[in-house]
């Protein structure tokens, strides 16, 4: 068996519990590496989400009232068909995304996991009893909230997607979900095909590829409680502002901008790797993609000789048909902004030591070597291929540029010596935090956040934080016998 029939989402969006045309009409879902039509995509309307609101609140109260048991089994029977549809699903990832084999793996690895981890939840304590000052029984209880709107992008559609789709379901919601139109078969089709076939009851999870005017009517939607989204910050800020105009919760995890700081001390191969992977893994277009490498002046000449070599070295182009370290960018948007920083950069003092050019969407691994502070390559994110280096005269300089970003998502340090590199941590405010490891990295049961404008805090991963993120709290009293009051 295939999850994809054609016949079944060709031209369609999942709503209400069956596959329907979109009100919006259809498009050309098209590979980035070939500008090829892979095939068609109904483009979801507002009136789908009016639709899709009502009948995903419906659905809700008979799924939240099933026996924990039942919740648990569906999260369990998907995270198996991640496993058992890993070939299916990751061709298409490759061919919709442009992704390598790494970012592939890693993404049908934590699908399964989010699942399993999720599968815990409907069966975990919901809440706690409280003393009271009253002859009753008073306690917190955790209930669902209701019907959570799941808003992701393109990079990597299938964690960014699955990490609040699956906890947010297991706990009693309902979930629309309004995946990338660039990316909505594998962000949202197959994500609705996996949980159709685990049996989860129609109209609990709908899928609706849309512009901005769906993501807009989500957050206004009366249906809607809960809103979680991950994408840039600029658009973040905005859904934060509607969100809170209709008293709803938004989840925000935005746009990064993370330092790795190589110390004085660092091993210098090492530290190469750990910047060529957090730099340069999947075309750089990662939140957590390492966007500022401050290197400490006395290894600085050695480090950058050493990374330009690794750059020039490394493959690009079409990861479905050949082995390659970097396949292409989205498209060509994405691309000319990428080009466009990295001109602006060395119109800044930047210097150009490797990459720098492009073929269609196969943009090449680019090193800026003493970039200034106040170049864009070194504000800014770039979600692209481009390792921005600083030169940096103390360890208390790569505290201060470091800690200087108005993003704050992830870091990483890199020393032989743990505990200072865990004292210069404490110092620089981010989410994240990796001694000795470059700046991507995620895990199912880890939370995962930001700060600043890289968003609300840690929103997602773990039991505490998606209790926290998907639930409400509810005070309940309980008496033997009605109390008198003296009115």
């Amino acid at each position: 068996m295939t999850l994809l029939d054609t016949a079944d989402w060709s031209g369609h969006v999942f709503k209400a519990g069956s596959w329907q045309p979109g009100q919006a009409g259809q498009y050309a879902v098209v590979e980035p590496a070939t500008g090829a039509e892979l095939g068609r995509m109904g483009r979801a309307g507002v009136e789908d989400v009016t639709e899709a609101g009502r009948a995903a609140a419906e659905a809700q109260r008979a799924w939240a009232a099933l026996p924990h048991p039942a919740r648990a089994a569906v999260m369990r029977r998907a995270g198996d068909l991640w496993q058992q549809h890993a070939e299916e699903i990751a061709s298409w990832n490759t061919r919709e995304v442009g992704a390598t084999p790494g970012i592939v793996g890693f993404s049908l690895h934590i699908a399964a996991e989010e699942c399993y981890q999720a599968a815990g939840l409907p069966g975990h304590p919901l809440g706690e009893v409280l003393s009271s000052e009253e002859a009753r029984l008073s306690m917190a209880r955790r209930m669902p909230a209701g019907v959570v709107a799941v808003i992701s992008p393109f990079n990597v559609p299938i964690i960014l997607g699955i990490r609040s789709v699956a906890p947010a379901l297991a706990l009693g919601n309902a979930v629309i979900l309004k995946p990338d139109p660039r990316t909505a078969v594998t962000g949202g089709v197959l994500m609705a095909r996996i949980f159709e076939e685990a049996g989860l009851p129609p109209g609990v999870l709908q899928m609706l590829p849309g512009g901005a005017d769906v993501g807009q009517a989500l957050v206004t939607d009366p249906n809607v409680r809960v809103i979680s989204f991950t994408g840039s910050t600029g658009v973040g800020r905005r859904i934060g502002a509607l969100a809170g105009e209709h008293l709803k919760r938004a989840h925000l995890e935005l746009g990064g901008n993370s330092a790795l700081l190589i110390l004085d001390d660092a091993d210098i191969e090492a530290a190469v790797n750990l910047a060529t992977w957090g730099s340069f893994f999947h075309q750089g277009q990662i939140c957590m993609t390492t966007g500022r490498q401050l290197v400490a002046a006395a290894v600085y000449d050695d480090f950058v000789e050493a990374l330009v070599a690794k750059a020039e070295s490394l493959t690009v182009g079409n990861p479905a048909l050949e082995e390659v370290a970097l396949g292409p960018v989205i498209d060509a948007g994405q691309r000319d902004k990428i080009h466009g920083l990295v001109g602006a950069s060395t119109a800044a003092g930047a210097k150009l030591v490797a990459g720098g050019t492009y073929e269609e969407l196969f943009y090449r691994p680019t090193v800026l070597a003493d970039v200034p502070v106040d170049a864009p390559a070194f504000s800014e994110e770039i979600f692209g291929p481009v390792a921005p280096v600083t030169k940096v005269a103390s360890v208390e300089d790569a505290i201060r540029l470091a800690g200087a970003s108005d993003y704050g998502l992830s870091l990483g340090i890199v020393t032989k010596d743990v505990m200072r590199g865990l004292a210069v941590a404490e110092q620089i405010p981010t989410g994240i935090v990796h001694i000795n490891d470059q700046t991507v990295s995620d895990e199912a049961n880890a939370p995962f956040g930001g700060v600043r404008a890289s968003g609300t805090g840690s929103r997602f991963g773990g039991t505490t934080a998606n209790i926290e993120a998907f639930t409400e709290t509810r005070w309940i009293t309980m008496r033997g016998t009605p109390p008198t009051y003296p009115l």
